[in-house]
């Protein structure tokens, strides 16, 4: 039940990274915000694991493989798909985190480490530890959300056409 806001606002940001891909127009952009959407599917179907024990029976196998085999496979093709891209739209990605204020990594790092504490019941008891972990990872999503709301990817877009149009001039000489 605590969950469910944290998932409803993982999906709201899923949709504005597919808003940002669709509305791209520099192919570096484009794969940026492709990876992540892929990065926000992969983060719903972690706070939706218990959903596979709720469909798929314990003795499923596909090519003498469990499901939890192909899941794994899945998943860690999809990481490496991800890092691909966000590889290959590394300037675009150097640009956007270059413009993000200190405090944001700040704020998201220390609840990054509060919900490692929660979760493995550091300084918080074991079922209050839960109900940190969670609230923590609800607001870094929240941050998210918030970040990605109040983006303005035109700035960036122009960054890159005056990028490319210098890089174009200094080649030609």
């Amino acid at each position: 039940m605590i969950e469910i806001p944290g998932n409803i606002i993982l999906v709201i940001c899923l949709l504005r990274c597919l808003h940002y891909f669709l509305q791209s127009h520099i192919r570096r952009a484009q794969t940026f915000w492709l990876a992540g959407v892929l990065i926000f599917v992969t983060a719903i179907r972690r706070e939706l694991n218990y959903l596979p024990d709720l469909f798929v029976p314990n003795n499923f196998t596909l090519l003498s493989r469990s499901y939890d085999w192909w899941e794994d496979m899945v998943l860690t093709v999809i990481y490496l798909v991800v890092v691909g891209l966000l590889i290959h739209s590394w300037r675009y990605l150097w640009a956007l985190l270059k413009k993000a204020p200190l405090s944001l990594y700040g704020s998201v790092a220390v609840l990054a480490v509060v919900q490692y504490m929660g979760e493995n019941a550091i300084l918080f008891p074991k079922d209050f530890g839960v109900f940190v972990e969670e609230i923590s990872e609800t607001i870094i999503y929240a941050v998210a959300l918030i970040y990605l709301w109040r983006l303005n990817i035109s700035d960036y877009a122009n960054q890159q056409k005056e990028a490319s149009e210098l890089h174009y001039q200094t080649s030609t000489r």
